[in-house]
């Protein structure tokens, strides 16, 4: 199955600047190299991969740049490199940047690499405007459905998205694909693997070795503190961080705190979202909201993978959950919320060019009093509101979920 971030990237080919994928480990951003690279093939596009997991092909890169052009082959046309894992040489940022600089018109590269490669300061200050960057997040719902052989739920949720009067006789197993999906989240390996345990242990695999990855490749040194933090954060969607708060729980220094959030951010594990204010000084100085890139995940730090009805966070579990889906269709930058204090809220505050929006995130409809946020209609008028819920999940729910 192709994921959905594929036609942007075929579609990105072309471009003289180079391609950058992002993602947290186990993403499935290898795979999707190699399914771009069969489609050069298959298109009569000259195209050479470089694992850089190769020891022997990483010390010849090392070397120099230029060794790369020894590699391709011999063509009059422009030749897609892609380079998978490329944090592994020894700078990366210049590699890519003479690259560029000399040869963008006889060759396209197009690279992976984990978190190490984005944590540089160098990635951002000497690739400036030679790049364009795509995050491959973990699957969204089309393509858990998908991945999971369900394409007749999926066709049967667009049915009822296109209809407002239409009703299903698949609720049920609608019903049990989204819980699924929130429970165990949407890392590719989680989606396929069809029993539960193994689907837990895969996420405690992930959490344990891969995310350790991450910790060793930020150069951390209190690897407990990190969990530890990671954790509080889990425990909290949709909360402010205080940062004073956080260093004195975990006793570290604030700039310990600040660097931990940093790197959480960096590996995509988690997102800090704004508040939004009239005023763009207090947007930019006031405290931001987290949350988990993926509910799986998420749940195994919580040790808590129960249904959500018998659980004390659903609340909170159906807010991150909600944000995940947000995040497919809005960059993080554009997602804010806003709260007064008073203590009155809205969830999230969608920043668009046509026409923001908000949304007020409830575990039940019935809990929904509209009254509520006559302070919010009033200061603005001009931006609508509208309320999501998870019970009762029926067929408005599929209609009112954002789907990419």
């Amino acid at each position: 199955m192709q994921r959905d971030l594929f036609d942007a990237l075929k579609a990105h080919l072309p471009s003289k600047d180079f391609t950058i994928l992002t993602g947290a480990r186990q993403t499935g951003k290898s795979t999707l190299l190699h399914q771009l690279e069969s489609y050069c093939k298959k298109a009569g596009k000259p195209s050479v991969f470089l694992n850089l997991e190769n020891k022997n092909l990483l010390k010849t890169l090392n070397e120099s740049p230029l060794n790369t052009l020894k590699l391709l082959p011999e063509t009059t046309r422009r030749i897609v490199i892609f380079i998978d894992e490329i944090q592994y040489l020894d700078d990366p940022s210049n590699f890519l940047k003479l690259l560029h600089d000399e040869y963008s018109a006889a060759v396209k590269i197009v690279a992976t690499g984990s978190s190490a490669f984005y944590l540089d300061e160098k990635f951002n200050d000497s690739l400036a405007g030679r790049k364009r960057i795509f995050r491959l997040l973990t699957c969204s719902f089309s393509e858990h459905l998908r991945l999971r052989g369900k394409e007749e739920l999926l066709q049967e949720v667009l049915r009822i998205r296109a209809y407002p009067d239409a009703k299903t006789q698949q609720g049920e197993l609608l019903q049990h694909e989204w819980l699924q999906y929130m429970l165990y989240g949407g890392y590719p390996a989680v989606v396929t693997e069809p029993d539960v345990n193994e689907k837990i242990a895969y996420l405690t695999d992930l959490r344990d070795s891969f995310v350790k990855r991450d910790v060793l490749e930020a150069g951390v040194q209190n690897e407990t503190a990190f969990y530890t933090l990671f954790r509080l954060l889990a425990n909290r969607p949709g909360q402010l961080v205080n940062i004073n708060e956080l260093a004195a729980t975990v006793r570290i220094s604030n700039e310990t705190v600040i660097n931990y959030l940093y790197i959480l951010q960096k590996c995509f594990h988690i997102a800090l979202i704004k508040p939004f204010f009239k005023n763009l000084r207090k947007e930019l100085t006031k405290m931001s909201k987290v949350y988990l890139m993926d509910t799986g995940l998420r749940n195994c730090l919580l040790h808590n993978f129960q249904s959500p009805e018998v659980r004390v966070d659903k609340g909170e579990l159906w807010e991150n959950m909600y944000f995940r889906l947000l995040a497919e269709k809005y960059d993080t930058d554009d997602i804010l919320f806003w709260r007064t204090a008073a203590g009155n809220e809205v969830d999230f505050i969608l920043r668009s060019p046509a026409q923001p929006h908000a949304v007020e995130v409830k575990y039940d409809r019935e809990t929904i009093r509209e009254s509520k946020y006559k302070i919010f209609r009033t200061a603005y008028p001009e931006i609508p509101l509208d309320f999501v819920w998870l019970q009762p999940l029926d067929e408005d729910f599929f209609r009112k979920i954002p789907l990419v």
